[in-house]
C-alpha cells in the first residue's frame, strides 16, 4: 500500500511531467536574475513608507506606490506557504534575506496564472510584479508574470511537524534550514564571527596563513589523532590535531604575528560540546605575553559581539541578535576575573566548607577501594563526611576524582585535577558580576607545567607556566600562553610526552626533531593563542549543542 508521503512525492512528480508535456521545463537553466531585487533590499527601499510604530510591519499604500512607480519588480526564491485557490492565490517566497508576499490573480495575470496548478510548496519560483499593499498593511508583490524555476519533488514538513527527532534534523540540515528559519539564522551568525574575527586580526596586523592539515607526527595538543595513509609516499600521516608547531615555526622564519582559521581533528567522543572536526582560530604575537593577550582577548570577545549585533541589524535579523543577548546568563561588559590556578582551588574549597589542607593532602584522597564490593577503608570514609560539608560539596564528582587523582604522577597534575573537579564546575557562581546577576568570565592563569607542554615556564615558580584560559559561565572558551621558545627546555618537555606514551598514556605528543631544531634557530620571545569557533558561536547565541552551531556534524550511519 503507498505511503501518503509517497503519494504526494508521485502527485509532484506527475505535475514535473505535465510541466514537460506543455513544453515548460520544470529544471530550466535560463533564469535571468540580472534585474532581481533581494526581498531584504526591497523592504529597506520600502521603510520610509512604514506606519507607526514600525515594529508592526505595516505600510502605507499611497506612500508604497510613490516609491514604486510604474515599474516591475523581479523576485527569486522559494515558495514557502499559500493560501487561497480558484481565480487568485496568496503565497510567500522566501530568499535568503527574507519573505515577501505574492498575490497572484487570474484577471492580472492572465494566461500566466495556469503555472500556479503545477506549484507546490517548496518549489522555486520567479515573479515579477507590481508593488501593492493589502488591506492588513502587509507590503505584497502582486504577480505578473509567474514562473517554475525548480521542482521539489519531495514536500517540507508541515510546520516542521513529522520531523521533530534531533538526529534527522541533524543529518536533513538542508530541510531544517528551510523548515527552521532559526537554524539559518545561526549559521548565518557563525559566518559573521568569523568575519568579525578576522576583520579584528587583520587590523592589527596579523597575517593569514595556512599550514599542514597532513601531519607527519602528532603535535600541538594532547590528543588522539585520526590516522591516514598516503599511497604514493607509503607514509602514516595524522590529521593534524592543531596548527601551533607550523605557525610557531613563521615565528622563527620572521613574520611577527600569524593566525589561521582551520579544521582540526580530535579522535574523541561526541558530546553537546565536542565533535571530532571543528574549526579552530590560533594566533602567535612576536613580543608578547600571555598578560598581553588576557587583554587582547577581552576586547576581541567584545568587539565580535558588536559586529555580531550590527551585521544582523543590516540583514534585518535585530530580533535574533536581542533575543540571544537577553537571553545571556554571563557578562562580557566588566572586566574579566583573572585568577591563578592554585587560589581558584582555595577559592573553591572555601566556598564549599572544606578544610583549606585538603589541597595539600590530593594523595590520599586517590587511596581506597578499587573494586566493587570491597571494604570501605578510613579515606572512603573521610571522603563521605567531606561530601555532607555542604550542598556544593554533595555535588563535586568525588568518584572520578579519585579516580583521576589515582593516575596521577606529579604535584601538578594533582593540582589540576583538583580544579577540574573542585573549582572548574563552579566558575559561574565564584564569579559574579558586580550586581550579582550574572557571571563573570573567568581566566584561569598559571597552569602547572606537567600539563602544558609547549607553555614557557613562570620566572618566579618554574614549576608553573605563564598559561591561562578563558571559562564563560564554566565553559571552556580560549586556551593561550606565553611560548616556550628554549629549545633544550621543549625538548626534556617532548621526551617527557614520549615517556608517559610509554607509560599508556593515549593523549599525548611525538618528540619533534625538526621543531626543536627550528627554536635552535632562534623563535623570538611570543605569545600564542587558541580558539574554539563553534563554542564561541554557541556562547553568543545560546545555543545548547555544538551540532546545532556546525552545518553537518559527523552521525553514526543511518541503519
Amino acid at each position: 500500500m503507498e505511503s501518503s508521503e509517497e503519494a504526494l512525492i508521485q502527485a509532484r512528480r506527475d505535475k514535473a511531467a505535465r510541466c514537460r508535456e506543455a513544453g515548460r521545463d520544470p529544471f530550466p537553466n535560463d533564469v535571468d536574475a540580472g534585474d532581481r531585487v533581494e526581498v531584504g533590499a526591497l523592504r529597506r527601499r520600502c521603510e520610509s513608507a512604514l506606519l507607526e510604530p514600525k515594529s508592526d510591519q505595516r505600510y502605507s499604500p499611497e506612500a508604497v506606490s510613490a516609491l514604486s512607480a510604474d515599474s516591475l519588480v523581479h523576485i527569486v526564491g522559494r515558495l514557502v506557504a499559500r493560501r487561497g485557490f480558484g481565480k487568485a492565490s496568496f503565497l510567500r517566497v522566501r530568499d535568503v534575506t527574507g519573505e515577501l508576499q505574492v498575490f497572484a490573480k487570474q484577471d492580472v495575470m492572465g494566461d500566466a496564472f495556469a503555472a500556479l496548478e503545477d506549484i507546490d510548496i517548496a518549489d522555486h519560483v520567479e515573479v515579477r510584479g507590481s508593488l501593492m499593499v493589502t488591506k492588513t498593511g502587509e507590503l505584497t508583490l502582486e504577480a505578473r508574470t509567474l514562473r517554475l524555476l525548480g521542482k521539489a519533488l519531495r514536500p517540507l514538513p508541515d510546520k516542521w511537524h513529522g520531523l521533530t527527532d534531533v538526529d534527522v534534523r541533524y543529518r536533513r540540515r538542508y530541510v531544517d534550514l528551510v523548515a527552521n528559519p532559526e537554524v539559518a539564522t545561526v549559521l548565518r551568525a557563525r559566518s559573521i564571527l568569523v568575519q568579525g574575527l578576522r576583520q579584528f586580526l587583520d587590523s592589527r596586523a596579523f597575517l593569514e596563513v595556512e599550514t599542514p592539515t597532513l601531519h607527519p607526527l602528532i603535535g600541538g595538543a594532547a590528543a588522539r589523532p585520526f590516522v591516514t595513509h598516503h599511497n604514493t609516499l607509503d607514509l602514516e600521516l595524522y590529521l593534524r590535531v592543531a596548527p601551533e608547531l607550523y605557525l610557531k615555526r613563521l615565528l622563527v622564519g620572521g613574520y611577527e604575528r600569524v593566525y589561521e582559521i582551520g579544521r582540526c581533528y580530535r579522535n574523541e567522543g561526541i558530546s553537546t560540546r565536542h565533535n571530532p572536526e571543528f574549526t579552530m582560530l590560533e594566533y602567535y604575537q612576536a613580543y608578547a605575553t600571555y598578560e598581553t593577550l588576557m587583554d587582547q582577548t577581552e576586547q576581541m570577545l567584545r568587539d565580535v559581539d558588536t559586529y555580531l549585533g550590527t551585521r544582523l541589524t543590516e540583514l534585518g535579523l535585530a530580533a535574533s541578535y536581542e533575543a540571544w543577548r537577553a537571553a545571556r546568563v554571563f557578562c562580557l561588559s566588566e572586566p574579566f576575573a583573572r585568577v591563578p590556578m592554585r587560589a581558584a582551588v582555595a577559592t573553591a574549597l572555601e566556598r564549599a566548607s572544606l578544610p583549606p589542607e585538603l589541597g595539600s593532602r590530593l594523595t590520599e584522597l586517590a587511596k581506597g577501594p578499587r573494586v566493587e564490593g570491597a571494604v570501605p577503608t578510613e579515606v572512603d570514609a573521610e571522603v563521605q563526611e567531606l561530601r555532607g560539608c555542604s550542598e556544593r560539596a554533595q555535588r563535586i564528582d568525588w568518584q572520578n576524582l579519585r579516580r583521576a587523582l589515582f593516575a596521577c604522577k606529579s604535584e601538578g597534575e594533582r593540582l589540576f585535577v583538583a580544579y577540574e573537579y573542585f573549582a572548574e564546575p563552579f566558575l559561574h557562581e565564584d564569579y559574579r558580576s558586580s550586581d550579582g546577576t550574572l557571571s563573570r568570565p573567568v581566566f584561569i592563569m598559571d597552569y602547572p607545567f606537567e600539563v602544558s607542554p609547549l607553555a614557557r615556564r613562570k620566572n618566579g615558580d618554574p614549576s608553573l607556566t605563564d598559561r591561562f584560559e578563558l571559562f564563560v559561565h564554566s565553559r571552556e572558551l580560549c586556551n593561550a600562553f606565553s611560548e616556550l621558545n628554549d629549545p633544550d627546555d621543549q625538548a626534556s618537555r617532548f621526551r617527557a610526552q614520549v615517556e608517559a606514551k610509554a607509560g599508556g598514556a593515549e593523549e599525548t605528543m611525538d618528540y619533534d626533531v625538526d621543531y626543536v631544531r627550528a627554536l635552535e634557530h632562534g623563535m623570538p620571545p611570543a605569545a600564542g593563542f587558541g580558539l574554539g569557533i563553534d563554542r564561541l558561536v554557541m556562547l553568543l547565541t545560546g545555543q545548547p549543542s555544538i551540532r546545532d552551531v556546525i552545518a553537518f556534524p559527523l552521525l553514526r550511519p543511518e541503519e
